[in-house]
């Protein structure tokens, strides 16, 4: 058999224009695009920004750049406006009620159901796992009109604990199944271990598995957040009009774009704002949370 060798300059010719393009690909051009995607990225929300800090007659005559040229636009009355409006007021402590609730909810039902599915084990256990993974492809357009008969009937229709109900229902199928792939990659041993000194399943759950599984159970609760929060469709099928949070309440100010632009503009920021903040302050649980279980 006979080998060629390849001379180490002509393999280092071969190579210097993978390893250029390599060097130039890892260095800073890397850093300048994805602060140019960052900075297109959040161009609406400085948009959005700067409108609801403009007069109405300057947001319909003008763009919302010109206020980098004439500062003097820039005012808070639109956010006094929008204090003063009970409407909007109304429907974001109604958002509050339905979205805070709705995540523990949430988070905990799927926590303590994917640490059973993980490490109890209970006649039917993978039979059931496969009935909560077959729920994920199940669409909510398919449940409204059943559940709204099944509200009407149970007296709850319209009202703010009706909407929560729904959120949970169908945010505990992706929220188990995020939070098992995770469960089981903890190491059996520290389970084990735990239940040797005497600590019961309530126990190990809480100390061992839950302070583990944190930047999973971070990552859904601000998934779940973000899915209630800017939510429309189920508040406008099963929410009445005292019990409608922000979305609607943006959506009936659009009815009169022309005479309300800046309680629409104020609002429809204040709507992004928080879970912008809420993502940002969280941010570093997104990734380990969305590849738990992922090397499985």
């Amino acid at each position: 058999m006979t080998t060629t060798t390849v001379p180490d300059g002509a393999a280092a010719e071969r190579r210097s224009p993978l390893r250029r393009l390599v060097d130039l690909f890892s260095g800073g051009l890397v850093r300048l695009v994805l602060i140019a995607v960052g900075v297109f990225w959040l161009l609406p929300t400085l948009g959005l920004l700067v409108s609801s800090l403009r007069a109405p007659v300057d947001i319909n005559t003008t763009g919302w750049w010109t206020v980098f040229t004439k500062p003097a636009q820039i005012t808070v009355d639109n956010y006094r406006s929008l204090l003063e409006n009970d409407r909007m007021v109304s429907a974001f402590w109604n958002t509050v009620l339905i979205t805070v609730p709705t995540s523990i909810l949430v988070v905990l039902i799927a926590a303590f159901a994917a640490y059973a599915f993980s490490w109890i084990d209970f006649w039917g256990r993978d039979v059931l796992f496969l009935v909560v993974i077959a729920l994920l492809v199940v669409p909510i357009q398919v449940a409204l009109i059943p559940v709204a008969r099944l509200y009407a009937s149970l007296g709850i229709y319209g009202d703010i604990i009706g909407v929560i109900l729904f959120h949970v229902a169908f945010g505990l199928p992706f929220a188990i199944f995020l939070l098992r792939n995770f469960f089981v990659g903890i190491p059996r041993e520290l389970l084990e271990a735990a239940r040797m000194d005497g600590a019961g399943e309530l126990t190990v759950f809480l100390r061992v598995v839950l302070p583990l599984g944190f930047p999973a159970i971070a990552s859904l609760a601000i998934f779940q957040f973000l899915w209630v929060w800017n939510d429309l469709l189920v508040a406008l099928v099963f929410a009445k009009p005292s019990a409608a949070p922000l979305t609607i309440a943006i959506r009936d100010q659009t009815r009169q774009f022309g005479s309300n632009i800046d309680v629409i503009a104020s609002g429809a920021f204040l709507s992004m704002i928080v879970p912008l903040v809420v993502f940002f302050a969280f941010q570093r649980y997104f990734v380990q949370g969305v590849l738990a279980g992922s090397s499985k």
